[in-house]
C-alpha cells in the first residue's frame, strides 16, 4: 500500500516583494500595511539590511552541524518550558488534527546578554556563540525596522508613541521576551512508505505564529511552505518569488503573528500556514526562523490608531481578552507540546 497524497494545494498566490531599504519610509510603510492586510505575508530583500550570502550560508552550516551531531548531545539541551533548547522529531504537534507530531526537529536559541548565550550551548556549537549572537542581532534589528514601518503605516500619532509604539515594546534592554532564533530540520522521508499518509502526516502542521513578527530564511531548492488563502485553500509559497531569481540570496519571508493580529483587531493578519512533503522523493529541508515577541510583561490591547478605531466602529469587537505576551506564549506552547489543555483566545 503506497502513501496517500495531500491534494489540497492550489496555485501560488503572488506575495509582494518589498524593498525596505530605498523607498521613502511613508510609501514603504503604506505598502507593508496593505500587503499584510491582504496576505499576512511579505517578502523583503536582504540587501542593505546587514545580511550577506556568507552570513546566511554560515548560519545554515551551523544548523546542519548541530542536527548531524549525536542524539545524545542534542538531548543534553532538550527543550524546556521556557521554549529554549532542542525539540525532537514528532515532539511538536502544531495541528491537533494530526495523527502524530510534526516530521521535524528544531533548536531554539533564546536571548543573549552582552553577547553571551543564556543557555547551555551544545558541543557542536559551543565555539560559534559569537556567530549565533550576530545573526540574532541582525534578525532583531530587521524586526525593529519593520515595526517602525508598521507603526508609520498605521498612522499612530506621535503623541501616542508614533513610529516607536511597537518597537518600544520590543526593547530587550527593558526586560525579557519570548523571542527566539530557531534552526529547523525536516529530515528526508521516503514518500512511498506504506505508513505515511500525507493527507494528515505533515512536516509542520497548520498553525499561526504566536508572537509579533516572524522572519523565515529558506534554501533555494527546499520549498514546502504553504499558506491558507481566504478561500480556505492551500497555496504554495515560492522560495524565490518572480523577479528575485537573480538576487544574491532568497528574499526574507516575513509574516504576522497572533499578537500583532490582536493589537490591530485583525487588520494585520496572522495567516495560518504549514510545511508539506514535496511530490516525489523528499530531501532534507533546512530553514531558519526568528520569532519576534514583545516584552513578557506587555499587555496586548488595541493600537492607538485611527485605522483600528474606524475598524472597531463597524460593529466589530476584538474577541480576545487582555493578555500579556508571556501569558499567551505559555498558552500556545502548552498546546503545541501537550503541556496542558488551555484554550487559546479566539481569532477572527
Amino acid at each position: 500500500m503506497g502513501a496517500k497524497r495531500n491534494n489540497g494545494s492550489s496555485a501560488q498566490i503572488q506575495i509582494p516583494v518589498i524593498d525596505i531599504s530605498e523607498a521613502s519610509a511613508a510609501d514603504t510603510a503604506d505598502q507593508l500595511v496593505d500587503a499584510v492586510a491582504r496576505y499576512g505575508f511579505i517578502f523583503v530583500r536582504g540587501e542593505g539590511l546587514g545580511f550577506t550570502r556568507q552570513i546566511l550560508d554560515n548560519a545554515f552550516a551551523l544548523s546542519q552541524k548541530f542536527f548531524s551531531s549525536a542524539r545524545e548531545e542534542k538531548e543534553e539541551c532538550a527543550i524546556q518550558a521556557n521554549n529554549i533548547g532542542w525539540s525532537s522529531m514528532h515532539s511538536e504537534t502544531l495541528d491537533p488534527k494530526q495523527k502524530r507530531g510534526d516530521f521535524k526537529e528544531a533548536m531554539n536559541f533564546g536571548e543573549f546578554s552582552d553577547g553571551n548565550a543564556q543557555q547551555p550551548l551544545p558541543p557542536s556549537l559551543a565555539s560559534n556563540e559569537a556567530e549565533l549572537y550576530h545573526f540574532r542581532v541582525l534578525c532583531h534589528e530587521l524586526c525593529i525596522r519593520l515595526l517602525h514601518l508598521f507603526a508609520l503605516g498605521l498612522k499612530i500619532d506621535p503623541s501616542e508613541g508614533g513610529k516607536y509604539w511597537f518597537s518600544s515594546r520590543h526593547d530587550p534592554s527593558q526586560g525579557s521576551s519570548g523571542s527566539v532564533l530557531r534552526f529547523l530540520h525536516y529530515p528526508a522521508v521516503k514518500i512511498d512508505e506504506s505508513d505515511l499518509d500525507t493527507t494528515v502526516d505533515i512536516r509542520a502542521g497548520a498553525h499561526s505564529d504566536y508572537g509579533s513578527l516572524t522572519l523565515l530564511f529558506q534554501r533555494a531548492s527546499q520549498a514546502g511552505l504553504e499558506i491558507l488563502t481566504p478561500r480556505s485553500s492551500w497555496s504554495p509559497v515560492p522560495v524565490h518569488p518572480p523577479g528575485t531569481e537573480d538576487d544574491s540570496f532568497p528574499p526574507i519571508l516575513v509574516n504576522i503573528g497572533d499578537l500583532m493580529h490582536f493589537w490591530t483587531d485583525g487588520l494585520l493578519k496572522s495567516t495560518v500556514h504549514r510545511v508539506v512533503f514535496p511530490e516525489g522523493e523528499s530531501e532534507d529541508r533546512y530553514s531558519i526562523a526568528y520569532f519576534c515577541h514583545p516584552l513578557d510583561r506587555i499587555e496586548i490591547e488595541s493600537v492607538p490608531s485611527g485605522m483600528i478605531r474606524d475598524r472597531k466602529m463597524g460593529n466589530r469587537q476584538q474577541r480576545v481578552e487582555k493578555v500579556t505576551a508571556e501569558g499567551y506564549l505559555k498558552q500556545r506552547l502548552a498546546e503545541t507540546y501537550g503541556w496542558g489543555r488551555q484554550q487559546s483566545p479566539a481569532r477572527d
